[in-house]
């Protein structure tokens, strides 16, 4: 690996520390975007059943908020229960933005990388495009060793920078995906929680 490393040059090692970020951001993302996480299975049956207890207090809301980003947007309604059906769903929809901007967190730093890895793959081919033209002396002798050190500067950086940029554009699309399907979940639960709350009104 050190041999591949020496032979495409210094530009790879711009490559290796965007491939350390990405590899570190799709890891970190991979944890946090779990559905357990993020949409506990049994959370809204169990707040409805506590609203309906009249067990709803401060204390309640907080822990809430604490369970999940679904916790959160189900407290901000809580807060507002004896609210107007509007304000009760601004306030959601209010708490639903922050959670859905949490959610992305770290994802346009990787969508940046899936775009900019083929730039510096291509930035280490023009380098070893000038070392390979530079291996030629005016009197029209080449030198074979910077040759060969330009040719594999040029194909290993360009290959690294693929390398990099597919599976972060792959991982990339799948959590823009994953974040969405959750943020529409999260409505929808969020109007059952509210047609509810409503719904048990006199």
């Amino acid at each position: 690996m050190y041999s591949i490393i020496q032979a495409a040059g210094w530009p790879i090692y711009i490559l290796l520390i965007a491939s350390i970020v990405a590899l570190a951001l799709i890891l970190e993302r991979l944890v946090v975007l779990r559905r357990s996480k993020i949409l506990p299975p049994n959370l809204l049956g169990e707040v409805i059943e506590l609203y309906r207890a009249r067990q709803v207090t401060a204390k309640v809301i907080g822990k809430l908020e604490e369970n999940s980003p679904l916790g959160r947007v189900l407290a901000a309604g809580l807060r507002n229960e004896r609210a107007s059906r509007d304000v009760m769903k601004e306030s959601i929809q209010e708490a639903g933005r922050g959670v859905a901007h949490e959610l992305e967190r770290f994802l346009s730093a990787l969508g940046t990388i899936a775009s900019t890895a083929p730039l510096m793959g291509l930035f280490g081919t023009v380098v070893g495009m000038i070392e390979i033209f530079g291996s030629t002396s005016s009197s029209g002798s080449t030198n074979p060793q910077q040759l060969a050190h330009g040719i594999s500067t040029a194909l290993y950086n360009t290959a690294f920078g693929l390398v990099i940029a597919i599976p972060s554009l792959i991982f990339y699309r799948y959590f823009r995906a994953r974040v969405e399907s959750f943020v529409v979940e999260m409505e929808q639960q969020a109007v059952h929680f509210i047609d509810t709350v409503h719904g048990d009104r006199p």
